[in-house]
């Protein structure tokens, strides 16, 4: 199985993510069309599966980090926002987002909470990722 990590990041998650739309419990929410992903956005994403391809990056995330909770990925998908002519902040991501993805990735099976931990990957979804790998390496 090639490592995941050294297969290009944007072409891994765009495959992963049709992946996941085959995926009966992962449905983006009714309110996913009109809300922004973070204090640090200005209008919400424009790209219509936009739910997926997020989905398909913290399912790659929790496997690159290991065990990671909801604040810790808030932190790595936030952002600076722009205050005007005030110095920038960093804003932390949308929490509801990833717990509301963080629950349907659970209810797929592909990744479990382990107290004191965070989430992790379960062998469902090791299984998910290397077929997805192993199809990028090949050329698919």
């Amino acid at each position: 199985m090639p490592l995941i990590s050294s297969i290009d990041s944007q072409k891994f998650i765009e495959k992963l993510a049709e992946e996941m739309k085959r995926v009966k419990e992962i449905q983006p929410p009714e309110w996913a069309a009109y809300v922004k992903t973070g204090a640090h956005k200005e209008r919400p994403p424009q790209q219509e599966d936009w739910w997926y391809l997020r989905t398909a990056s913290i399912l790659r995330k929790i496997f690159i980090k290991g065990g990671v909770g909801v604040e810790r990925l808030r932190k790595e998908y936030g952002g600076r926002k722009n205050r005007g002519h005030k110095p920038e902040h960093k804003y932390k991501a949308s929490g509801a987002i990833i717990r509301k993805i963080l629950q349907q990735l659970e209810a797929a099976g592909l990744v479990k909470a382990e107290k004191g931990k965070g989430r992790i990957i379960t062998p469902k979804g090791h299984s998910l990722l290397g077929r997805v790998a192993k199809a990028l390496s090949k050329g698919g």
